[in-house]
């Protein structure tokens, strides 16, 4: 059913589990998993102003903070027996939900499974919600995977 499996991820608990459920489908149906980090402009994440510019130290430190991510999340997967690979996006001015869907479709990705932390109300709209916009703008299905119960999990057509 999935021969080619997206996952993005960042490090976080969340991301884990993601990446967990991903390899089991991956076994399951003997597909192939990609994992990608996307190194994400600050003024995203933080509201700075995108045109003060960066430091070559910050840029320098946030990606290798990702190249870290994705050496950890390489391990997991090679461990698990999965046929995986990894790409780190660093071009900055992109937003994450793009960025993700592009490369499914780059990839040819049958399904992107992708963690959530699940926060509702102002939580959400102070911290912005990646796996929203991948979901919003994803090219093929996304099974989402809560934070709150490892079990709690959400697919979306």
């Amino acid at each position: 059913m999935y021969k080619r499996i997206l996952v993005p991820i960042d490090g976080s608990e969340t991301s884990n589990k993601a990446l967990v459920a991903a390899l089991q489908l991956a076994r399951d149906f003997s597909a192939r998993v990609r994992l990608v980090h996307v190194v994400e402009e600050l003024t995203y994440l933080t509201g700075y102003d995108q045109y003060s510019g960066y430091s070559d130290d910050l840029i320098k430190i946030m990606r290798e903070t990702g190249a870290k991510i994705l050496s950890d999340a390489m391990t997991i997967a090679k461990a698990a027996g999965v046929e995986v690979d990894n790409v780190q996006f660093d071009t900055l001015g992109e937003r994450l939900g793009e960025t993700v869907a592009d490369a499914a479709r780059r990839w040819n990705a049958d399904l992107i499974v992708v963690g959530t932390h699940g926060r509702r109300g102002v939580g959400r709209v102070l911290m912005g919600s990646g796996a929203e916009q991948i979901v919003r703008l994803a090219p093929v299905p996304v099974l989402v995977v809560r934070s709150q119960d490892s079990e709690d999990v959400k697919a979306t057509p």
